[in-house]
């Protein structure tokens, strides 16, 4: 029997996804051991395999087959572009995708103007932007707190995860318009979709259930 590989983001995320597997009776007791250094994990018994990785390559890890089975959050789906199958929502790790400024900033939205959009999202920020709204901007790409890009004149808005918007409201800024609803996603290679249609299918419908139960 081959190992079905599972590619789960580092952090919050992973430790969510193991508790998750285990409701469904797949555990992984290597991964426990918190001095562990090992990359990958396995459950011999089951014939799964388990690693940690970047957020931003797991769909990467999954396009390529290097992992059947993918846990990551929609933005990076959506940022990532990769050809992949996204096959169920978990519904942990709710928040959303949007664009947020001073309020001033509302008008220059509304009139379509040109303006500057400060993002570690470049990729959802221009098919909003471009293909959504139609509207013509030029796409700022940081890597640390957005949020100073407004505050300090480098842009007039930006693309940004709001969970409480707090730290929004604390720096005077708030959210103009909404993109998209995210959360953790399951994804699947497409390849391994066809040749272990069985293993992978059911494995889904177990979390699947699982999530019905939890959220009703």
């Amino acid at each position: 029997m081959r190992y079905l590989t599972f590619a789960l983001a580092k952090g919050r995320l992973a430790k969510k996804s193991l508790d998750m597997f285990e409701k469904i009776g797949i555990t992984c007791e290597e991964m426990k051991d918190k001095d562990s250094r090992k990359l990958i994990f396995t459950n011999e018994e089951l014939g799964m395999r388990f690693f940690l990785a970047k957020a931003s390559d797991v769909p990467t890890y999954v396009e390529y087959g290097a992992a059947d089975i993918g846990i990551v959050g929609r933005d990076t789906i959506l940022e990532e572009g990769r050809k992949l199958y996204e096959v169920l929502d978990l519904k942990t790790g709710n928040c959303r995708m949007c664009v947020c400024g001073p309020e001033s900033a509302g008008e220059l939205l509304k009139h379509h103007e040109r303006i500057r959009v400060a993002t570690k999202y470049p990729a959802i920020a221009k098919d909003y932007f471009y293909n959504r709204k139609h509207q013509t901007v030029e796409i700022i790409k940081l890597n640390g707190s957005v949020e100073l890009a407004p505050i300090v004149g480098l842009s007039e808005v930006i693309v940004d995860i709001v969970e409480t918007g707090t730290t929004l409201k604390e720096n005077g800024l708030a959210v103009l318009e909404e993109i998209c609803p995210l959360s953790a996603r399951v994804v699947v290679n497409q390849v391994s979709m066809k040749r272990e249609n069985e293993r992978i299918g059911r494995l889904i419908q177990d979390l699947r259930d699982l999530v019905q139960e939890e959220n009703s």
